[in-house]
């Protein structure tokens, strides 16, 4: 089994406050992706280099309301009040060719494997039944394409690079066994590192990725 660093996801309460989030970040005009029929969202995407690629996703009002809970959290109340504040690093995404083993192998219920796809995209996706982020979105979503290619491969090179994403937690011990378990550290295009943060403080994650204005950071703070 190998695994990748496959993307890191910004949600936003519109799809147009996920491009203006990132276009004030990073400088640049994020181009779009598509629509995900079975689950009522669209997004924005592009490539950081090395196989990883950034994704603004939100829900799209024009599409009806999927028949299970949407994926990344986003019918969750807390996540949905949070990105009404603003747009937000909310997780991430790990790619890998043997699913069902990765999901075997995590110490964490990952749920049940789903065929999805958007134009001629097709992959399968681990996702809980009632669509909520493991261990608040440390704990990556889990894909495996069903192309010849990855998906950043056709996607528009704006002159940014991923350098870091770092996960600060205060159980980091148990974080780095539960990533070990599903190949994390393993993979030499990571790029994931832990930080211990004191116990009571509030676990975040953030990502560095070098553009023309840069080394610039995203935050899952609020005051990020």
């Amino acid at each position: 089994m190998t695994t990748h660093l496959d993307h890191i996801v910004v949600a936003a309460k519109t799809i147009e406050a996920g491009v203006a989030y990132v276009n004030d970040k990073f400088g640049v005009e994020i181009p779009a992706g598509g629509q995900h029929e079975m689950m009522g969202t669209h997004n924005h995407v592009m490539s950081l280099g090395e196989g990883v690629y950034l994704e603004v996703i939100a829900i799209n009002p024009e599409m009806d309301s999927p028949d299970s809970p949407r994926w990344f959290g986003l019918d969750d109340p807390f996540v949905r009040a949070r990105i009404d504040q603003s747009p937000m690093l909310l997780t991430w995404a790990l790619n890998t060719d043997r699913l069902e083993s990765l999901v075997f192998k995590s110490l964490v219920p990952l749920g049940k494997i789903r065929d999805a796809q958007r134009d001629d995209l097709r992959w399968r996706v681990a996702l809980s039944a009632d669509g909520h982020l493991p261990a608040a979105g440390f704990i990556p979503l889990c894909i495996e394409w069903g192309m010849d290619f990855h998906p950043s491969e056709r996607m528009q090179q704006l002159g940014c690079s991923l350098i870091s994403l770092d996960l600060y937690h205060p159980a980091s011990g148990w974080l780095a066994d539960v990533l070990d378990a599903i190949g994390v550290q393993d993979s030499p295009r990571s790029f994931v590192h832990i930080h211990r943060l004191p116990d009571k403080q509030t676990a975040y994650m953030s990502c560095t990725v070098n553009c023309s204005k840069g080394k610039i950071t995203l935050s899952s703070r609020c005051d990020g």
